[in-house]
């Protein structure tokens, strides 16, 4: 038998949205304000996942301005057999400021899980994490949660049902509402329907996206309900399985419910999935802290739970528990080996027309005005823009940091001609929290040094004294992370020694709770990555050559 290790996908990969065509899986996953958008990864045995393709490459989806963590929120993804078409329905997260949390949910359809996928339909702006449910009879039923505003209602509100008519993207019933949760974790939210021999079976994330995050279930003859919940009356999935009463709390860190026992933690958000031998699984996000804190830096992950139905046809863990698992049994006749921390390396030489897919860039599209390897055959040329305080026009070019320890190195060539022209390397979270080495005029601007630049919580910080010289020619930077410390390195020749570059960096705020959060809060949900980029804020006319990036993980 094969032990499946999770995380199945490391680092920035939320809300996970699994489906199964034949002898192919599939994982859809929220990307919030990174371009391209909705990531969607393949696997053959559950265990290996691959990045294939992403959702929305060329719909038109404008994400500048967003501020962390709203933007694309929650895709589902689905296969109609009826009509042989893949579905995804998303909302585009535009307001959270005074919990109004506007969005809005779109549909669009692909005969090929590569696409191309048609251009979005709006359904609606009643709440967020729609999906839908195919029907034996096919009908078609949209599920979402339904935002609530009104002072003294049940927080964040109900989850509702409506039918909808696919081809014209519409809702053509009227919405039911069917519950606020099975538990008293409170907090529902990503409704998923499935159907299991005589019932309809209702999914939803309870607790909050935090620590006491879980997937709770009730079931119904009814597609409309009403609904009975588990009879457990708690998660059948979480990370922290002691009994809470938060009704009435929206959503909250809920750091009390932390696990001390548990590396993987804040488990929850499911999606159901058979297998070819009758098999069923249910893929969640998790998140890893950084030993002896509550921070998450790689954001909530991708993670696996074997799941059984009772003779009852209650749906539980395997194991009879509703205590997330760090290891799980792989399905019956498929040995594969589990996945390294090195599975996730990226050696990028810039040498093809096309670069590695796993590049993504904060609030703008990637195109060829700003980033290609046209312009100078072998590198990626990338033109500076905006600051990378800017939510609009920041000139990066970004991976998932999948690891807590790992390197990220590049090599560049770039001449500065202003003092606001830089390029160089770093380690990103959003706009207002980042580290970044790069190179740049000195300020008497008769020489060209390496220096550094951060950003915590939207404070620049400045670090004049950690200045190096440099000649002309290409230089090389390398940031090593381990565990919330980044030390950083230079050298001009492949044949040189690394040179440390000041002392280290603590890090440990670029994560989902280290940034811009209330007191008790999340401040973000989305995760550390790993940068290239340049900035002019003088012609937006200079460019930085990079000839390689590199990010080996340490096993």
């Amino acid at each position: 038998m094969s032990m499946i290790k999770n995380p199945i996908i490391p680092g920035m990969a939320p809300d996970p949205s699994i489906i199964r065509v034949d002898d192919d899986y599939y994982i859809a996953t929220s990307t919030f304000h990174w371009n391209p958008g909705i990531q969607i990864f393949h696997s053959k045995d559950l265990s290996h996942w691959k990045l294939i393709t992403y959702g929305l490459k060329n719909q038109g989806i404008d994400l500048r301005g967003t501020d962390t963590p709203a933007g694309i929120w929650a895709p589902h993804l689905s296969y109609d057999k009826q009509n042989k078409k893949f579905w995804l329905v998303y909302s585009n997260m535009v307001n959270m400021s005074g919990r109004e949390f506007n969005a809005d949910s779109y549909i669009m359809s692909a005969d090929s899980i590569l696409g191309p996928w048609s251009k979005p339909k709006y359904l609606t702006s009643i709440g967020f994490d729609p999906s839908i449910f195919h029907d034996q009879d096919g009908k078609h039923y949209l599920s979402i949660l339904e935002w609530e505003t009104r002072t003294g209602y049940q927080a964040p509100g109900h989850i509702v049902i409506a039918e909808i008519d696919l081809d014209k993207g519409k809702v053509i019933s009227n919405w039911h509402r069917v519950t606020t949760g099975f538990t008293s974790r409170g907090c529902a939210e990503a409704p998923q329907i499935y159907r299991h021999n005589d019932y309809y079976y209702l999914m939803i994330a309870a607790g909050g996206t935090g620590y006491a995050h879980g997937v709770e279930i009730g079931r119904s003859k009814a597609v409309f309900g009403p609904y009975q919940p588990h009879p457990t009356g708690e998660p059948i999935i979480t990370s922290s399985p002691h009994h809470l009463f938060s009704l009435g709390d929206p959503d909250a860190g809920h750091f009390e419910m932390y696990n001390p026992h548990s590396a993987m933690q804040k488990a929850g958000h499911g999606s159901l999935v058979q297998t070819q031998s009758g098999e069923w699984y249910i893929a969640h996000l998790m998140s890893r802290p950084l030993p002896g804190t509550k921070l998450n830096p790689l954001g909530r992950e991708t993670a696996l739970q074997q799941v059984q139905w009772t003779d009852d046809d209650w749906l539980q863990m395997a194991d009879g528990s509703n205590l997330a698992k760090e290891e799980v049994a792989g399905p019956a006749g498929l040995a594969s080996e589990p996945q390294t921390e090195s599975t996730f390396d990226i050696e990028e030489r810039f040498t093809k027309s096309k670069y590695d897919m796993r590049f993504m860039t904060p609030y703008r599209v990637q195109d060829e005005q700003w980033v290609n390897t046209v312009a100078h055959r072998g590198y990626l040329r990338i033109y500076g823009n905006n600051s990378f305080f800017s939510k609009r026009n920041p000139a990066i070019m970004a991976t998932r940091a999948t690891s807590f320890n790992y390197s990220v190195v590049t090599r560049l060539s770039f001449e500065p001609d202003h003092y606001s022209e830089t390029a160089g390397l770093g380690l990103y979270y959003d706009a207002n929290n980042w580290l970044y080495v790069h190179l740049c005029l000195a300020d008497d601007e008769t020489r060209k040094v390496i220096r550094i630049l951060q950003a915590k919580r939207g404070e620049r910080m400045v670090y004049p004294f950690e200045e190096v010289t440099i000649p002309k020619g290409e230089v090389s930077l390398k940031i090593e992370y381990s565990f919330g410390q980044a030390a950083i390195f230079y050298r001009f020749s492949d044949q040189q020694n690394w040179q440390p570059i000041t002392q280290q960096f603590d890090v440990q705020y670029l994560s989902d709770e280290g940034v811009n959060g209330a007191p008790g809060e999340i401040g973000g949900f989305t995760g550390l990555f790993n940068f290239i980029g340049a900035v002019d804020a003088h012609q937006h006319d200079s460019y930085a050559d990079f000839s390689y990036y590199l990010v080996r993980n340490q096993v």
